[in-house]
């Protein structure tokens, strides 16, 4: 594992909202990254602002499907698998919750130098759409000019 910079954001919007009024969360933070000939392996804590402070969230990138797992006061096993819908639990301090994720569009630029990921994916809740959402992750160097920009 090295220490790399993980820029994440995450667009969200529901029915009653349009692209103008879909929420935009952005973080940079610190973790780690491995890179593998079949999978690679990103990780860092979630913070206060994220709202999850003292979570800790691995995303396993393969060649056909991402997971996203979250470990701490917030906890889930969140597969993407475009073109597929999958069930996972949402466990937090409140309680926990099925919902289910159904990828429309997966994008992996990755490689041992870093890069990006792209999902479009729909949540649901009892068969009911919660939101629209896409999720973008760019990693890259904590070492100035090692990586591209």
């Amino acid at each position: 594992m090295k220490d790399v910079i993980i820029s994440i954001t995450g667009i969200q919007s529901s029915d009653e909202t349009s692209a103008v009024g879909a929420d935009t969360i952005e973080l940079i933070t610190g973790g780690e990254y491995s890179h593998g000939e079949n999978e690679t392996i990103l990780s860092y804590m979630e913070s206060e602002m994220t709202g999850m402070e003292g979570t800790k969230t691995t995303i396993q990138i393969r060649p056909d499907v991402v997971v996203l797992r979250r470990e701490g006061t917030t906890s889930s096993n969140m597969v993407f698998e475009e073109g597929k819908k999958h069930i996972f639990l949402y466990e937090t301090p409140y309680g926990a919750m099925s919902m289910g994720v159904d990828t429309h569009r997966i994008h992996t630029g990755i490689s041992e130098a870093g890069g990006d990921v792209e999902i479009d994916y729909t949540l649901d809740m009892d068969n009911r759409t919660v939101s629209k959402n896409t999720f973008k992750i760019n990693v890259r160097s904590n070492t100035p000019g090692m990586l591209p920009q």
